[in-house]
């Protein structure tokens, strides 16, 4: 049960659930257990796709991973690339943070 509580805190934030529902939850740490942080949520309207394959075709790779991640507060995009390595080789795998818009 306790690997539902982000889900639900989530559902919370966004209106699905009301929070007399997540406040029933049981939880480890008992009635002191420790609600959901909000550094922890993300928002929703956060495109990290279109910004990762701007990077990808500015750094002539193909775009492997794109995902928002909450770094220090600030919501960063995680953008991963695959650029084409010379000689036949394997690509290499080039990781970028860029802010999130």
């Amino acid at each position: 049960m306790e690997h539902l509580r982000p889900l639900i805190h989530a559902f919370v934030l966004l209106g699905f659930v009301s929070p007399g529902v997540a406040g029933a939850m049981p939880s480890a740490g008992g009635a002191s257990g420790n609600p959901a942080l909000a550094s922890d949520v993300i928002p929703v309207g956060v495109d990290c796709y279109s910004t990762g394959q701007k990077v990808a075709d500015k750094n002539g790779g193909q775009l492997a991973r794109a995902a928002p991640q909450n770094r220090g507060g600030r919501t960063v995009c995680v953008i991963v690339v695959l650029v084409p390595a010379k000689d036949g080789q394997r690509p290499r795998r080039v990781e970028f943070i860029v802010p999130a818009k």
